[in-house]
Order: C-alpha cells, then sequence, then structure tokens
C-alpha cells in the first residue's frame, strides 16, 4: 500500500502564526512553494498559508502584508494527512475538504506535503482523474 509517507514532500518548513505574512512570502520564494503550513505554539500546525491567500486576503484587500500576521490567515482547524494513511485515506480527505495540498503528520510532528500532484502519480488513473474534478468543481 502507498502511504502518505511514501509520496510525500518531506522536510516542511513552517511559518509561525506570529511571522508576517511578508515574512511568509519571503519562505514562498526562497523555498519555491505554493504553500506552507501554519505552526503555533509548539510548534502546533494551525493551517497552511498560500500564495493565492496572500494574494486575495492580503493584498486583495489592500492590507500591509508587513502588518497582517500568518496565522490570521488560517481557516478553523488544520486538514491533515498521517503518514501512515494510505493513497485511498489521501484522496478521501482531499475530496472532501476540497483542498489541494495536505500537512503530512507523525503523531504531532509535521514531516511533510502532500500536493494533488503527488496523489495524482500514486492513485489508478480512475481515482486520479475523479480527484481532479472533485477539486475543480465548487
Amino acid at each position: 500500500m502507498t502511504t502518505a509517507r511514501d509520496i510525500m514532500t518531506g522536510g516542511a518548513q513552517c511559518v509561525g502564526a506570529h511571522e508576517s505574512v511578508r515574512d511568509a512570502a519571503h519562505k514562498l520564494k526562497e523555498y519555491g512553494v505554493g504553500a506552507l503550513p501554519i505552526c503555533g505554539e509548539n510548534n502546533r500546525l494551525v493551517g497552511v498559508l498560500t500564495d493565492r491567500d496572500i494574494v486575495v486576503k492580503v493584498l486583495g484587500e489592500g492590507l500591509d502584508p508587513a502588518e497582517v500576521e500568518a496565522g490570521t490567515l488560517a481557516q478553523g482547524e488544520a486538514v491533515t494527512i498521517g503518514a501512515d494513511d494510505g493513497a485511498d485515506e489521501i484522496f478521501a480527505t482531499m475530496t472532501r475538504h476540497k483542498v489541494r495540498r495536505l500537512p503530512v503528520i507523525d503523531g504531532t510532528d509535521l514531516v511533510g506535503m502532500v500536493a494533488l500532484a503527488d496523489a495524482a502519480r500514486a492513485l489508478k488513473e480512475p481515482q486520479a482523474g475523479r480527484l481532479v474534478e472533485a477539486l475543480s468543481t465548487d
């Protein structure tokens, strides 16, 4: 069985909940990624910040990215996947929550990220198509 651990990109870096969105944008550029987990107290995952969040929720609203804390963009409880969960569970979680990226946790530790492309490569062809379709509709 293919697990999240098998297909994830390891070594995910967090942006701190109290760091500015500007700092988060610099990290996105430095790491060459489109999303970063947001970590709060005790390095606990509180959400995921995407480049789209920065554009729409900060710049689009005329807010100063140097003044907005990354944690304010976290929405509710973070959606995650366990490191030993299988590809079918990744598929189900992405579909149910309509997310394209999932932080991978082992116990309470963040160990990586699984993106839509990672999941699509791990799934059988019909499932991959259904996943992309499910995430592309409202």
